[in-house]
């Protein structure tokens, strides 16, 4: 309300406002019209790429190499946001690529990956991330735990875990998820928001720990061992209390007190226990408990991947729930809506509300078939590209043509807190497209990454969901339809669809599934179980046999 700091108080601003309007129209008239210009020339795309090629997945690689921290992992300096994008960009060049190129994509995101698990950033006992780290080491994290982070970073960790072996990325993951269900999902089955950062007035109040308070709980031989992995041999790291911190790997504590990692590894398990019975106990941050459809979107695909990768128990049907729940209270009349709250859904959705909403369920039919899942997904499309594509330049803008009038029709191509929809929705597309044989989704998708080709080509940094998105379209998917029933449908999904192979879909239909869309309905039954498998529009001739499935993978 007062000036301080060198800032105007408020109520000086609001003065110097009002003067300026009254006094200054006609200058205030002019600078709106320039920046009416401004925007204008922002939303003219430049001419389309004649032809689209891997350049700007390598230039984004070295890019991420020039900002990656080599000690703490993560990219720039504090504060550190996970940016999950990268790594699962980082993650797939790893799996395309040979020799040095492949180890350098590797190191970078399993160091991250590593050091988030680890550090404070991460949940320890209650599982979760916190937004970001206000230092370089993932050490004291600004404690809100937004939902849209989440989603990306439990996909995340699912796929790395199994791409690496790392019991670490498993665990992190199923802790994630369980802090999902437990404190995340509405009983109506849509997600919540987020989590604040305080509790009682004070930031982090409900995460940090006394020395003291620790010892109580713990018995003499779980005390040390949690004291050097958690760092409570060392100075306080928050305001005089301890936020924990992942200091000492559990494999050198096996070795400094002489005992079984296994056995470090449940005595830690039994101490984070106690933490976490007793935490639950203190007042919780509070919880915006509205349900938005973007974000809603992001997790159900976080869900369906854990649910695939590590049978994670309850997460399919976690994400069914929520899926459902969009269906039923946010699908009306043919659009989509992107807000929920106490009974109430309103707010004509955005571009990544049907974007994020059509790679989600992408991934939930590929963990458990629904064919009304499929069919929703082609809807969201439908209205995509009914809405929202730009018909001139490629494309998609972020409202509706029936939203209401903005200054300017943004078309984000950029990734910011979350991926961008263009990007996303070029990804999703191009996969729908590939499943269904359908040449309008395709079309879309590649006239999305002409669209966006200048901004990749200048800035492959700040536009990974695009780039990820283009190499799909250089590297075409290998799409996989399973028809059978019983153990031997399950069994052969299991084999196609859990090692990580992110240039895979594989779809288990069962045998009596009736009226599949677009190509899907091609691919017959034949005796116990069959195998089709495609890229792009060329097609093997199907498989009943195990080894030759093999030989396709």
């Amino acid at each position: 309300p007062e000036p301080r700091h060198g800032l105007p108080g408020f109520k000086d601003l609001l003065q110097q406002i009002a003067r300026a309007y009254r006094q200054q129209r006609d200058a205030i008239a002019n600078q709106n019209e320039s920046l009416r210009d401004v925007l204008q020339r922002m939303t003219l795309t430049p001419p389309a790429a004649a032809a689209l090629d891997a350049a700007p997945l390598a230039a984004a690689l070295r890019e991420l190499e020039q900002h990656f921290d080599r000690q703490h992992g993560g990219f720039g300096r504090a504060p550190k946001f996970p940016h999950p994008s990268s790594l699962d960009f980082l993650l797939r060049r790893a799996q395309h690529l040979e020799g040095k190129d492949s180890e350098r994509s590797l190191v970078m995101a399993g160091l991250t990956l590593t050091r988030m698990a680890q550090g404070g950033i991460f949940d320890h006992l209650g599982g979760g991330f916190a937004r970001y780290s206000v230092d370089n080491e993932w050490m004291i994290p600004h404690f809100e735990k937004m939902l849209y982070d989440n989603g990306p970073l439990l996909a995340l960790y699912s796929q790395a875990s199994v791409a690496s072996g790392d019991p670490l990325f498993a665990r992190t993951a199923r802790e994630t998820a369980q802090w999902v269900m437990r404190e995340m999902q509405a009983p109506e089955g849509g997600y919540y928001s987020s989590l604040d950062a305080d509790s009682e007035g004070e930031e982090g109040k409900y995460y940090v720990w006394t020395r003291d308070a620790v010892r109580a709980l713990l018995t003499d031989e779980e005390y040390p061992l949690f004291v050097r992995r958690f760092g409570l041999d060392r100075g306080a790291n928050f305001e005089g209390h301890w936020h924990l911190h992942g200091y000492v790997d559990e494999e050198i504590l096996a070795q400094e007190f002489g005992i079984s990692n296994e056995r470090v590894a449940a005595m830690l398990d039994s101490a984070r226990g106690k933490l976490f019975a007793v935490r639950e106990q203190r007042i919780h941050p509070g919880r915006d408990d509205k349900i938005l459809t973007a974000w809603n979107a992001l997790m159900i695909r976080g869900m369906a991947i854990a649910g695939r990768h590590l049978e994670i128990d309850g997460c399919i049907d976690s994400a069914q729930r929520a899926l459902d729940f969009i269906r039923t209270r946010l699908w009306q009349d043919g659009r989509l809506l992107a807000t929920y709250k106490d009974g109430h859904a309103h707010l004509p959705a955005y571009l990544d509300d049907y974007a994020f909403l059509i790679d989600a369920i992408i991934e939930l039919v590929q963990t458990r078939w629904r064919t009304a899942d499929l069919h929703f997904a082609m809807q969201l499309a439908d209205v995509l590209l009914a809405h929202f594509k730009d018909t001139e330049q490629g494309g998609f803008f972020f409202t509706a043509d029936d939203h209401e009038q903005l200054i300017q029709r943004p078309k984000p191509l950029a990734d910011e807190s979350m991926p961008a929809g263009n990007g996303i929705a070029a990804l999703a597309l191009g996969r729908l497209g590939h499943i269904l044989g359908e040449p309008r989704y395709l079309d879309a998708a590649e006239r999305t990454l002409k669209a966006a080709w200048p901004a990749m080509t200048e800035m492959p940094y700040a536009h990974v969901a695009l780039i990820i998105a283009l190499e799909e379209y250089l590297e075409v998917p290998q799409t996989i339809v399973l028809r059978g029933e019983g153990a031997a449908l399950h069994e052969w999904q299991e084999h196609c669809a859990r090692p990580y192979a992110p240039g895979r879909i594989v779809l288990a239909i069962p045998a009596d599934e009736k009226d599949l869309p677009g190509l899907l309905a091609e691919r017959k039954p034949q005796g116990e179980i069959v195998a089709y498998a495609c890229e792009g529009i060329t097609c093997r001739a199907p498989v009943t046999d195990v080894a030759e499935l093999q030989e396709l993978l």
